[in-house]
């Protein structure tokens, strides 16, 4: 296919800024509260764009199964850019909460896509190449953002975090315009009440991530469990739901969901905490950001011939082999100490790195590979769905570990006890992966 290097810069340039905006605030908010006051809602300012770019990826996976992937690609891009310039003109601190929704939606719907579009041009084999490229672009980013961020507060303005977006969102809108999907759109009636109603239930769930246990801790968690029963109830009646409930069915994709959110929940949120470690311990913020670069390396180590041994191993030893690996880096950090430095973190990411690596692939090729090409777009938002609400859960509890004690060590020591036991028992849902011939199967859907 002629265009496919033009769509994969597209895909490549939109997963660059919404990864770095999931990052990039984080240098600037101090002095973006000092300006618009409103300090209270300072962390709400990251939590309008989490929990939008969260729930927007499964419903955005399903509406490209109906209506193709390009269009629905076309539109989160424009709106990420939309929300990038109304961040950017922000006079208050409601303002630029309300913003990062906007702007939050605008990821959800594009974060899925790069895997998406990745499944319909590529062939397994080089699938996992095409993951290593899609993973570099989150470690630079990881580098990139803080430093973009600093340097933009000290020679321009805080508003250009939001405003460099705008140039990056109509390139990477051009590059995608010769774009000539494979797929083939099956097209249904859209769910829109099942949308709402998912949208409204898990928003609800995930706001227990950043408010105080409480009244409205309690209400929010109630009306969330609610909203998704009410769900659950409704989509079983219906031929085209936003969710389709015959995907559970499919076990191997189930337990493969199962398995991300909790790899995801033990230790992957540990490398938002490992840079303060580092920079109370000395290390500037450069060098605490190169340090996770580690994760980078090792992620990438994986991606690259995953496809290949999908082949030849099936998901099911490879899903035991990146748990095995998660449990080991878990042992890794358990041994952090005030005498860890820059190459004990280093090392420690790579091997995390090597674990999220093969996971995330395998898990990736897995979750398009065992569906129907009609439901590859929303299997592949559910896995992109699970890794993140494994990673709001684990990121939640693990800053709780830290904050809440007095002594930080301490704290990262309890952070990293609870992800030893999170990634054991993510090991014993790696186990319930069962078929009768992963190779085989592998084949036979890659043929199909």
């Amino acid at each position: 296919m002629k265009n496919r290097i033009p769509v994969l810069a597209s895909i490549v340039m939109a997963m660059l800024v919404a990864s770095m905006d999931s990052t990039i605030a984080n240098t600037t908010m101090p002095i973006i509260a000092e300006e618009l006051g409103g300090l209270e809602l300072y962390a709400w300012v990251f939590a309008s764009y989490m929990i939008f770019s969260t729930v927007m990826a499964p419903i955005a996976g399903r509406i490209s199964d109906i209506f193709g992937r390009k269009k629905v690609f076309a539109v989160g891009i424009i709106l990420f850019m939309f929300g990038s310039i109304l961040c950017g003109s922000a006079q208050t601190m409601v303002q630029l909460v309300i913003f990062r929704a906007v702007q939050g939606i605008g990821a959800g719907v594009m974060n899925p896509f790069p895997m998406i579009i990745a499944g319909d041009l590529f062939s397994v084999e080089k699938r996992g190449r095409i993951q290593a490229l899609f993973t570099a672009m989150w470690g630079i980013s990881a580098v990139l953002a803080p430093l973009l961020g600093s340097m933009f507060v000290e020679y321009t303005t805080w508003r250009w975090i939001f405003y460099i977006n705008i140039p990056i969102c109509l390139l990477s809108f051009v590059l995608l315009l010769p774009y000539r999907e494979v797929y083939e759109p099956k097209r249904s009636k859209v769910d829109y009440i099942g949308a709402m109603v998912f949208t409204g239930g898990i928003s609800l769930l995930l706001l227990l991530t950043v408010v105080d246990i409480g009244v409205l801790f309690y209400i929010a968690g109630a009306c969330g469990v609610l909203l998704l029963f009410v769900f659950y109830a409704y989509e079983r009646k219906l031929a085209s739901p936003i969710v389709p409930l015959n995907l559970f069915r499919n076990k191997p994709v189930a337990w493969m969901n199962v398995n991300s959110f909790l790899a995801y929940a033990s230790i992957f949120g540990g490398a938002s905490y490992l840079p303060m470690f580092l920079q109370r311990h000395g290390y500037s913020l450069f060098m605490s950001g190169v340090a996770m670069l580690g994760m980078s390396v090792g992620w990438m180590g994986m991606s690259v011939p995953a496809g290949k041994w999908v082949l030849h191993f099936g998901y099911r030893r490879l899903m035991i082999a990146g748990n095995a690996v998660l449990v080991a880096s878990a042992i890794w950090f358990l041994q952090l100490s005030p005498a860890s430095g820059f190459w004990f973190t280093f090392a420690g990411s790579v091997l995390m790195g090597l674990s999220f690596g093969l996971l995330s692939a395998v898990s990736m090729i897995g979750s398009q590979q065992l569906v129907d090409g009609k439901q590859k777009g929303i299997s592949t938002s559910l896995q992109v769905f699970s890794r993140n609400i494994g990673t709001a859960v684990g990121v939640t509890i693990m800053g709780a570990f830290v904050a809440k004690t007095a002594d930080l060590m301490a704290g990262f020591s309890n952070m990293f006890i609870y992800g030893f036991i999170v990634s054991l028992i993510a090991l014993a849902s790696s186990l319930m992966i069962r078929e009768k011939d992963q190779a085989e199967t592998a084949r036979t859907q890659i043929e199909a």
